[in-house]
């Protein structure tokens, strides 16, 4: 026997149905299990700056598991992604105990409806082709309230040296931190830039930062 105080665990786990891991979470658990820590910090970012918020939208939610992260800190989070197979295997998989409304959206194709206090892209707009990455940017800020505020985090330009031939056939868009804080400015009426390395956040200099987050508030009207 272990100890008495896990034993509650055992018997949930062996009667309950346990959450597990979706599609994506669970390939990059298999490849690189450290890098499922990584994107676990920039949710955590994300559910810091947005505490509280009565509702929230994340677009590109992929198959939705670490969601929940962000969840946990606001009233109400409405997750979309234009891939309807992450969008089932995250309705699937969601935990009654942390409601998310996931459902399919091409923001490309217009807004998400709702007047959101706050919004959230994380790896996305770097598999945005920079024709489309005005509309992708607009798109969200019109879901949003007037004094509302987006996130924004992707690799960094010069990250891609060290990027996986899988990661560099995807990542069409990636910028330097001046780059794409110049970039959403055009969007936004402050735009704070921050750079992750690993799973620690700084606002260090920009050509050393792997990873790129930006605060962006009020949206241009």
């Amino acid at each position: 026997m272990g100890e008495k105080q896990y034993e509650d665990f055992k018997t949930r786990f062996e009667t309950e149905q346990t959450d597990q891991f979706g599609l994506m979470v669970s390939h990059s658990f298999e490849e690189d299990p450290k890098r499922v820590g990584f994107t676990f910090a920039r949710y955590g970012f994300v559910a810091q700056m947005f505490s509280g918020f009565p509702s929230v939208l994340e677009v590109g939610c992929g198959d939705g598991q670490i969601s929940r992260v962000v969840r946990q800190t606001v009233g109400g989070l409405t997750a979309v992604d234009f891939d309807d197979q992450f969008v089932a295997d995250a309705q699937e998989k969601m935990n009654p105990k942390w409601p998310i409304t996931y459902g399919q959206h091409d923001i490309l194709s217009g807004p998400v409806q709702g007047g959101f206090d706050g919004a959230y892209s994380l790896d996305v707009l770097e598999h945005i082709d920079q024709s489309n990455e005005d509309i992708f940017v607009g798109n969200i800020a019109k879901s949003l309230s007037d004094d509302g505020s987006l996130i924004i985090g992707m690799p960094s330009l010069e990250s891609q040296a060290y990027a996986s031939p899988v990661s560099k056939a995807g990542h069409i868009n990636c910028k330097t931190q001046d780059g794409l804080t110049n970039f959403l400015k055009g969007h936004f009426h402050n735009v704070f830039p921050f750079g992750m390395n690993d799973s620690t956040l700084h606002t260090g200099y920009g050509a050393m930062c792997h990873y790129l987050l930006a605060l962006c508030v009020r949206p241009k009207r």
